[in-house]
C-alpha cells in the first residue's frame, strides 16, 4: 500500500432544493390558499477520523468531493427532503488545514472524532409562507442557498508513542523489525526507507507500545535537505524519541557529532521536541570488535543525561536492555503527566532522567 500523508482537496456542501409555488386545488375549494413546500436543507461535508486507515491514499486519486443537495419542495405543503451528508474517512492524526492561509481548522486525532467541513445550504420557503393578512394569494418562493465550498489541505501525523530517528542507514528499519511484526524494505544503502513505518512492540508486561520508523535525516533535514521536513511532522506527537546512531561509523575525532547533528535539525525544526525524552541506541556494536572501543563509546554517549544501550539489531543484542529501557521511559513519562494533572503531587521518582526533573 502506497503511504500518502498529505493531499489538497476541494469540499462543496449540498446546495438546499427550492420552495414551491403551489395553490390547494380540490373540487370544492375553489379558491384554496397556497401550499407550496420548502425546499430540503443540503447535505454537509463532515470528515471522520478512524484507525482502519494508514494513509491519504484514496484522496490522491480524487480531489473533489461534492454532498447531496436537498429536494425541492411540492404542492400539498410537501416539504423537500434533505441532502445526505457526505462523510469523509480520514486515518487517526489527520490536520486539516486551509489551503489558502495555513490555518489548521480541525485536528481529528482520536477515532470516530467528527469534524464539518462546509454546510450545506438551507432550502428556500415555500409560498404558504409567505401568507399576511394584506396577501392572502402570494406567488412567490425562495430559491434554495448555496453550500459551503472550501480549499483544504490533508496533512496525516502519525500516532505513534516511539520515534526512531537517525542517519540514514543507522539501522532504524532493521530495529523496528527486529522488534515488532513491521517489515519495512531492508538494505545496506543509505535512503532505503522511503515512507515512515509502524510496529506494535510488546515487552514483558508492559503494555504494548507502537514504534514508528521514518526515513533517515541528514545535515538540512528542517529545511528540506534529503526526505527533510516532509516526515519530520510525524515524530511530533510522539512521546518518546530513540536516537539510533551507527556505532561503527562514528568519527573518532567528535564520536557525538552524529547525536548533535540530529539534535540541531530537530530543534531547528520544533521547539516542541527538545522537551520529548529520549534514549540512545547504540547500534551495530557487532561491528566494534575493540571491546575497550565499545565501553568508550557507551560511556560518552550515557555521558548526554540520556539512557544509552548498546545493540545489534541484526544479531539482536541488547534489544530486550532496549525495550526495557524505552518502556521504563514511557512509564515515567505517564506518571510525569498524572503528577502535572493532579492535584497530589506523586513520591519522587527513582532514577529521574535530567530531562523529567522539573
Amino acid at each position: 500500500m502506497k503511504f500518502v500523508d498529505e493531499v489538497r482537496v476541494e469540499v462543496h456542501a449540498g446546495r438546499g432544493g427550492n420552495g414551491c409555488v403551489s395553490f390547494r386545488r380540490e373540487k370544492y375549494v375553489p379558491r384554496g390558499g397556497p401550499d407550496g413546500g420548502d425546499g430540503g436543507k443540503g447535505g454537509d461535508v463532515v470528515f471522520e477520523a478512524t484507525d482502519r486507515k494508514q494513509t491519504l491514499l484514496d484522496f490522491r486519486y480524487k480531489r473533489s468531493y461534492r454532498a447531496q443537495r436537498g429536494r425541492h419542495g411540492q404542492g400539498k405543503d410537501k416539504h423537500g427532503r434533505s441532502g445526505e451528508d457526505l462523510v469523509l474517512q480520514v486515518p487517526v492524526g489527520t490536520l486539516v488545514k486551509d489551503a489558502l492561509t495555513g490555518e489548521v481548522l480541525a485536528d481529528l486525532n482520536r477515532p470516530g472524532m467528527r469534524w464539518t467541513a462546509a454546510r450545506g445550504g438551507q432550502g428556500g420557503r415555500g409560498n404558504a409562507r409567505f401568507v399576511s393578512s394584506t396577501r392572502q394569494a402570494p406567488r412567490i418562493a425562495e430559491e434554495g442557498k448555496e453550500g459551503e465550498s472550501k480549499d483544504l489541505v490533508l496533512e496525516l501525523k502519525l500516532l505513534a508513542d516511539v520515534g526512531l530517528v537517525g542517519f540514514p542507514n543507522a539501522g532504524k528499519s532493521t530495529l523496528i523489525a527486529a522488534v515488532s511484526a513491521a517489515r519495512p524494505k531492508i538494505a545496506d544503502y543509505p535512503f532505503t526507507t522511503l515512507v515512515p513505518n509502524l510496529g506494535v512492540v510488546a515487552y514483558g508486561d508492559a503494555s504494548p507500545f507502537v514504534m514508528a520508523d521514518i526515513p533517515g535525516l541528514i545535515e538540512g533535514a528542517h529545511q528540506g535537505a534529503g526526505l527533510g521536513i516532509r516526515f519530520l511532522r510525524h515524530i511530533e506527537r510522539t512521546r518518546v524519541l530513540v536516537h539510533v546512531v551507527d556505532a561503527a561509523a562514528v568519527p573518532r575525532h567528535d564520536p557525538l557529532e552524529p547525536y548533535h547533528i540530529i539534535e540541531k535539525e530537530l530543534l531547528q525544526y520544533s521547539k516542541k521536541l527538545a522537551h520529548k525524552p529520549r534514549l540512545v541506541a547504540l547500534n551495530k556494536m557487532d561491528l566494534v570488535s575493540d571491546s575497550r572501543d565499545r565501553e568508550w563509546l557507551l560511556q560518552i554517549y550515557e555521558s548526554l543525561g540520556h539512557p544509552a544501550v548498546a545493540i545489534s539489531a541484526l544479531t539482536r543484542q541488547g534489544l530486550d536492555d532496549l525495550l526495557k529501557a524505552i518502556v521504563e521511559v514511557l512509564e515515567l513519562t505517564r506518571r510525569r503527566a498524572e503528577k502535572e494533572d493532579d492535584s497530589e503531587p506523586l513520591a519522587p521518582l527513582e532514577k529521574t532522567p535530567p530531562w523529567l526533573v522539573p
